[in-house]
């Protein structure tokens, strides 16, 4: 980073984005086990498949539903005890080297580094500290007492929220005092209003031109484009 500049911020989403496929499930599986999760999921198909077309605040209400059912009563200290075996696993099995190579190269420049998901906080900070990142930012599910309730703490981090975490992120950490440049990575349409509101909205997913979010730069034009600028030779020299 060069002296003098503003910084820059580079959030990654982590399902689809940092790793191959979803992750709350193998999550839910990983807590309740098989057949609990199954049908769990078999009883709300119709409300997972309404929320799963029209998204928005449908699909936040059923993702909660299903914690509810789910989750409910489990004590806290374990539910973080399994999501950090959960990152390390999920990780070692799902982790896109792609992705992960830029998320490096972020790292390289001095940038700062945060994950950003709608997934449960419990796995996606482990994971993110294990990749190195300064901060995850993920959907915190509310603790009564010591054991939690299913619901959201606050609000899922899709969508709006999304943004408006790492802007939070931001002002909390005292960047600034000029606005720091922000990548945003995202394959779906729930990182779609991170990456319009980005300096550099890159689309990671993989779908190319049948993707929601096509018109944004490809992580591998945005790769090579960085690769190339890197073999330019250095002509800021004194003469």
């Amino acid at each position: 980073m060069n002296p003098g500049s503003p910084p820059t911020v580079a959030a990654f989403d982590f399902d689809g984005t940092l790793t191959n496929g979803g992750s709350v499930l193998p999550f839910l599986v990983e807590v309740r086990g098989l057949v609990p999760v199954a049908l769990a999921v078999l009883r709300a198909l119709p409300r997972l498949l309404h929320a799963a077309i029209v998204g928005g605040t449908a699909a936040d209400d059923a993702k909660q539903m299903l914690f509810v059912r789910l989750l409910a009563g489990c004590p806290a200290a374990e539910l973080e005890r399994i999501g950090a075996q959960f990152a390390e696993v999920h990780l070692r099995r799902r982790l896109r080297s792609d992705t992960r190579d830029r998320l490096e190269w972020h790292r390289r420049q001095g940038h700062y580094v945060v994950v950003v998901s709608a997934s449960p906080e419990a796995y996606v900070r482990p994971a993110a500290a294990l990749l190195g990142a300064d901060a995850a930012l993920a959907t915190r599910l509310e603790v009564g007492g010591d054991l939690l309730t299913g619901r959201y703490e606050g609000k899922n981090c899709r969508g709006a929220e999304k943004f408006a975490r790492v802007m939070g992120w931001i002002r909390a950490r005292g960047l600034g005092p000029a606005q720091p440049v922000i990548w945003a990575y995202g394959n779906s349409r729930g990182d779609r209003r991170l990456l319009e509101a980005a300096d550099h909205g890159v689309d990671a997913g993989r779908l190319g031109r049948f993707g929601r979010l096509r018109r944004f730069p490809s992580l591998a034009h945005v790769a090579q484009a960085a690769a190339e600028s890197a073999r330019l030779p250095d002509c800021g020299g004194p003469a």
